[in-house]
């Protein structure tokens, strides 16, 4: 089936930039990342922009010590800067029902706890609501799951929730559940953000509602790296 034109670009650094610009690069967060990602598009100002969708979805990884960032945008990037190699090409998923495929999705998982007292409901990273929940804190520490054990348990009971309105259906026995990272930006408007990264194997069972989450992503932080599917066919 066919789907909104979208580029799916691999962006890294121009082998030839400066040793000043390789070391800013090498040591972009979330945050810097988003930043430089807006320079790569034609975009209106912030002000105008406000409340608006983010126009780019992106996960981030390392290629010997420097970002190596999967961009999918309705725009093709252009480096305007002369720091970055992209290699763009067009989106356009062939994905039917049946089909067996590999993945990785890095997320903000967050969960919602209704409002007590008359206070309005927060949002709560996944992994630290598992533990106040349990009393992990007033358990014996023999007693107390490690922290990988609970990334994994809270992790894919987040994912599984979501996975009929992704139109999948994931193979349990190979999925991988780790990468457990907080980060928080400080100055100006505080940014706190968790992320988990997952691996695995999932069966197509409605291609629709699959492409229509590849193109808006899985889960809040969007931002900042979070809810870009990755997909290849199982051999």
């Amino acid at each position: 089936m066919s789907a909104p034109l979208r580029w799916l670009s691999r962006v890294t650094p121009k082998p030839e930039i400066g040793y000043k610009d390789v070391m800013a690069l090498g040591s972009l967060d979330p945050y810097g990342q988003h930043q430089a990602l807006w320079r790569l598009f034609d975009l209106p100002p912030k002000e105008v922009r406000a409340g608006q969708p983010v126009p780019f979805l992106f996960r981030a990884e390392q290629l010997n010590g420097l970002p190596l960032l999967y961009v999918l945008s309705e725009q093709c990037p252009q480096d305007r800067l002369a720091l970055w190699r992209i290699e763009p090409r067009e989106f356009t998923p062939d994905i039917r029902a049946g089909d067996r495929l590999s993945f990785k999705l890095r997320v903000n998982p967050v969960v919602s706890r209704a409002a007590e007292k008359g206070q309005r409901g927060k949002r709560h990273d996944v992994v630290m609501d598992a533990k106040q929940r349990m009393g992990w804190k007033a358990l014996p520490e023999k007693e107390r799951p490690t922290l990988a054990h609970l990334a994994y348990e809270a992790g894919a009971c987040w994912l599984r929730d979501r996975q009929e309105d992704a139109g999948i259906a994931l193979n349990e026995t190979a999925l991988r559940v780790d990468g457990y990272r907080n980060w928080r930006q400080r100055g100006g408007k505080e940014i706190a953000l968790s992320t988990l990264d997952f691996e695995g194997e999932l069966t197509v069972t409605d291609s629709a509602r699959l492409v229509a989450a590849l193109l808006r992503g899985i889960g809040p932080a969007k931002a900042f790296g979070c809810g870009l599917l990755l997909l290849r066919r199982l051999r």
